[in-house]
């Protein structure tokens, strides 16, 4: 198995317990904006275990090359972070690797921004290999550019003839190596295992049940939702990212087929693009789903920016034209009834449950139901009256839409998976 650990640029060989968090509002923000990104940033922050002592928003008119802010507030946000006794500055904008360094230099504080925060979590949340393999990729690609962070306190090159290098370039050097050596074993063992995927998948594909992808934005209930309907047993935290690997269980749907519903990674605003790619194996589920479960969490203020966010990442993923089916999670916590009626009026489709209590799963059911056979094409079969193990196969895979017994055939009309219709090929009739 590939060694997974951590590279050499990890800043977190000490022990960070209490940040000061910095947002930045641009020409094109507004501050409202600015400060609900950093609400979701303290969530994320709070998911690693850190405690959250100040927090800044700095107006900028053009982002500066040295510190991203002003040299003023740069200073500003760094005495705050002192008289709040922090160990860390946490910036919800990403910084570049010059930008980090500069932080560090001025801060001698940790420093790191939100696309290390998120790396972070995946990193503490990751169970199964392929999981922690992305996870391992996606940080060890990240550090790459930052590898000078870890050896601030060995010398530099003093100049460019042969034995003048100083201790540190050959550190550095030695280290890059390493960390390449590393993404390129990644990059064979996740190779390897998106092929073992693709066979699985191929078996579930043999059969002929439909499968639906749940997908949302992170928190919303997704994993709550598979359990309740489920009766499966996935890891149900009150945290972003409690869940990062694709689980898929079978949903029995009475007076019908069974079903697939298969739960996959939450998405998130400013997630990195690296994760995006990292993270294909759970989001490809999505993509080759025969329909979407979008959840919600209604009780959420920022549902629309958080239902934007999730079409965005669909479209990302080319799974934006799917056929999905809305769900408003949590709706158990939601009593005032001005709320109730905005969500109607701007969900109107939008089915209306809760994972907790139950609340509206039963009609849930009955809509998956109905659209797992909503691009199927109705087909006319006409059966042997003896035929009563494929009259039974009709029954159990399909839709029936007609069902018509004479004394030497029986005639369906009905919607059938192909699999199914592949079996019945001598007796199927155009409708």
């Amino acid at each position: 198995m590939s060694d997974t650990r951590g590279t050499p640029a990890d800043i977190h060989s000490t022990k960070v317990e209490t940040a000061h968090l910095v947002g930045v509002c641009g020409p094109a923000g507004s501050p409202e904006d600015a400060r609900e990104h950093l609400a979701e940033l303290e969530r994320l922050v709070d998911t690693l275990g850190f405690s959250v002592a100040g927090a800044t928003v700095a107006n900028i008119r053009k982002p500066t090359p040295r510190y991203l802010v002003g040299a003023g507030k740069a200073d500003e946000i760094v005495d705050a972070a002192r008289a709040e006794r922090c160990d860390c500055i946490v910036f919800d904008e990403e910084l570049s690797p010059s930008q980090q360094r500069n932080w560090e230099s001025l801060s001698g504080l940790c420093v790191i921004d939100r696309h290390e925060v998120i790396l972070d979590i995946f990193a503490d949340h990751a169970t199964t290999r392929e999981a922690v393999l992305q996870v391992a990729l996606a940080r060890a690609e990240y550090s790459l550019p930052r590898l000078t962070r870890a050896w601030t306190h060995l010398s530099r090159q003093r100049g460019g003839r042969r034995g003048t290098r100083g201790e540190g370039e050959m550190q550095l050097e030695a280290d890059r190596r390493i960390v390449l050596r590393k993404i390129a074993r990644f990059k064979r063992d996740l190779e390897q295992l998106e092929r073992q995927r693709a066979v699985r998948r191929k078996r579930r594909e043999s059969v002929p049940l439909p499968n639906a992808a749940i997908v949302g934005y992170t928190n919303a209930g997704k994993s709550s939702l598979l359990n309740a309907l489920t009766g499966a047993s996935v890891g149900v935290e009150d945290k972003l990212f409690a869940t990062l690997d694709a689980t898929t269980r079978r949903l029995s749907v009475p007076n019908g087929r069974d079903l697939l519903l298969t739960d996959t990674v939450g998405f998130i605003r400013k997630l990195p693009h690296d994760l995006v790619d990292a993270f294909k194996s759970t989001l490809e589920e999505a993509a080759v789903a025969d329909f979407l479960v979008l959840v919600l969490d209604a009780a959420d203020e920022a549902i629309l920016h958080h239902y934007e966010t999730t079409r965005r990442v669909l479209q990302e993923i080319g799974a934006a034209e799917k056929e999905t089916l809305l769900v408003l999670n949590k709706m158990d916590t939601v009593a005032d009834p001005d709320r109730v009626a905005w969500l109607s009026e701007r969900f109107p489709t939008a089915s209306v449950v809760s994972a907790k209590t139950g609340m509206g799963l039963e009609d849930l059911i009955v809509r998956l139901r109905s659209m797992e056979y909503s691009h199927v094409p109705l087909t006319r079969i006409v059966l042997p009256a003896a035929r009563h193990d494929l009259a039974a196969l009709v029954h159990r895979t399909g839709r029936i839409v007609s069902e018509r017994y004479t004394d030497n055939v029986i005639v369906f009309t009905a919607q059938l998976p192909q699999k199914t219709l592949g079996r019945l090929k001598l007796y199927v009739e155009s409708v």
